[in-house]
């Protein structure tokens, strides 16, 4: 995708370091960070310099075959492996993408493991960037579909959290079929709810979609019930951090009242998600790990001021105790359909095996 007209991914190879965007200081400041070690990677993961599950996933690879780089031997592999996965409990590309390497380099020889783990982590982006094109497909259709119901206007999304391009390495898992959609000349517009206590969606999915020339509006995390009410939202369109056996979606906390709020007025509900999302190993999604970050990120918040500069206020009272869970879960009976890089099946743990026949021989 673009910015400023200049066509990115979210990281790639410069040099002899791993470069990324730095997505903390979006949607202010475009800058990029170059990894160089494991720990690097390890950090730039845990403090959200890179977030998104299949970015996630992504730089997971990549922080492996940069310790790899330095040693090459199984209890250096090990050792990084375990860094990593310690980062961010909750995404399963991460698990994912360390099981993939690790794979990958068993039958290697030490002397050659580095260049192929970095041939590994560069196919990882790239199956990455097809199957984000793939769910774009696959979801564009269900927006032209809907459309043909909203005539004489914009068909209206509303997406929760950030799960475009910029959680990704290229194209994104939920705003995937917008961006197909929106290229393709069907008239569209995007709710963006805002998504506290982070904010990933007034400032990534924002930037994304302005940045694409996607009307949109930003919406208070609150309002998209009031919205379904009216009449007002035609699709919900989220992404998952981790989808269960029996296709219960992990996703950024409010997704599960956004999709009662669908429920309840009769708006689709999808979630869209490539392979490396499904943790096939567990059915119920009271089985994932809930990821329970820093009590700073509620209490306090970073703008900018009229002045143009940056500044970070407290907005809850000083003593206050602050629980800060990121993730919740929303069962699959809210979950109309899953789109996938294999197309869209229902939110059954059948439908994702009709997808994914193989598991069945597992």
């Amino acid at each position: 995708m673009k910015v400023a007209g200049v066509p990115y991914r979210t990281l790639w190879m410069a040099d002899d370091a791993v470069r990324v965007i730095d997505q903390s200081r979006l949607p202010f400041e475009f800058a990029t960070v170059d990894l160089r070690s494991t720990a690097d990677a390890a950090r730039a993961i845990a403090t959200m310099i890179v977030r998104g599950a299949p970015l996630i996933g992504a730089t997971a690879a990549y922080g492996l075959a940069l310790a790899v780089r330095e040693d090459p031997s199984d209890f250096a592999i090990e050792a990084a492996s375990r860094a990593l996965l310690a980062t961010r409990p909750t995404a399963h590309n991460l698990a994912w993408a360390l099981d993939r390497m690790r794979a990958a380099l068993a039958p290697v020889a030490p002397a050659s493991r580095a260049d192929a783990a970095f041939r590994e982590a560069a196919a990882i982006c790239d199956d990455d960037v097809a199957q984000c094109r793939a769910i774009g497909e696959h979801g564009a259709a269900i927006l032209r579909r809907l459309a043909r119901a909203a005539t004489g206007r914009p068909l209206n999304v509303l997406t929760h959290c950030n799960a475009g391009w910029l959680a990704c390495v290229d194209w994104g898992t939920a705003l995937a079929p917008v961006y197909r959609a929106h290229d393709e000349g069907l008239a569209l517009h995007v709710w963006v709810d805002e998504t506290r206590p982070r904010n990933q969606g007034a400032s990534l999915t924002a930037f994304e979609l302005a940045a694409h020339g996607v009307p949109h509006t930003v919406i208070a995390d609150n309002l998209g019930g009031h919205l379904m009410q009216r009449g007002r939202v035609d699709v919900v369109i989220v992404g998952s951090d981790r989808t269960t056996a029996a296709a219960d979606v992990c996703n950024k906390v409010g997704t599960y009242l956004k999709a009662l709020a669908a429920h309840d007025n009769g708006v689709p509900f999808y979630a869209a998600l490539p392979a490396s999302t499904i943790d096939w190993s567990i059915a119920g999604g009271e089985k994932i790990p809930i990821e329970e970050r820093s009590a700073r990120e509620l209490t306090h918040l970073t703008g900018l001021t009229d002045g143009g500069g940056l500044a970070t206020v407290r907005v809850v009272p000083v003593g206050s105790p602050v629980l800060n869970l990121a993730f919740d879960v929303t069962p699959a009976r809210l979950v109309t359909g899953l789109i996938t890089e294999r197309g869209v099946c229902p939110a059954t743990g059948e439908g994702l095996l009709g997808l994914y026949p193989e598991r069945l021989s597992r």
